[in-house]
């Protein structure tokens, strides 16, 4: 059973992003496109990651810039059972997106354990979980990692509760890049309450069928 701190841990102390409103902290937000990026250039580190395909990639330059992005974090081994619900209404949300992932939604998954989670390991979840396309699965260097994931916002202001790296896993970064729009979604609810947030945040009512 997945217990209420499971759903509010890795939110920084923010409550309020179980109504998908959560504001990625010290990033500007605007309602206009911001053409040089100046705010989210300095924000996201452009570190290198790999995908589950072996494919070098810098997380600002290809994986953010220009897009709107749903991001989580992972494991591919999650004895606790979070991963797979969160894959589950990550996979749902995903399907009923439709051909706009990949063209104008991206999905990635971004694993916390470094160590583990070879591109080959993430290569054999994503088959085994039949992940379709516009998804990619990515690992790297640890300590790169960890400043990705604390500038996403998956963390706690209590140490103790940030080692714990499950707590991290329970939950959903939705954004755009070009409007600076940045919010949190909870992963282990319905897979409706993502497509709500992406609605949201993507400025389209009409969004999904």
């Amino acid at each position: 059973m997945i217990s209420r701190r499971h759903l509010i841990k890795g939110l920084g102390g923010a409550l309020s992003a179980f109504a998908g409103l959560a504001i990625l902290k010290n990033l500007k937000v605007s309602n206009k496109s911001d053409t040089n990026h100046s705010a989210t250039t300095q924000y996201f580190p452009n570190l290198e990651l790999i995908n589950h395909l072996g494919e070098k990639v810098k997380f600002y330059d290809d994986l953010i810039k220009d897009k709107f992005v749903v991001i989580n974090m992972m494991y591919a081994q999650c004895s606790e059972g979070i991963c797979p619900i969160s894959t589950f209404n990550l996979k749902k949300a995903h399907e009923a997106l439709g051909d706009k992932v990949g063209r104008e939604i991206h999905f990635y998954s971004i694993s916390l354990d470094a160590h583990h989670d070879t591109p080959k390991v993430l290569k054999k979840y994503a088959d085994e979980n039949q992940i379709g396309q516009g998804w990619q699965f990515l690992t790297g260097n640890y300590d790169d990692i960890e400043i990705i994931r604390k500038k996403l916002g998956f963390y706690d202001h209590d140490p103790v509760v940030d080692q714990d790296r499950t707590a991290h896993a329970g939950v959903v970064r939705i954004g755009s890049d070009a409007y600076q729009r940045w919010m949190m979604a909870p992963a282990l609810g319905s897979y409706t309450a993502i497509l709500s947030v992406i609605n949201h945040a993507y400025r389209a009512p009409k969004l999904i069928a």
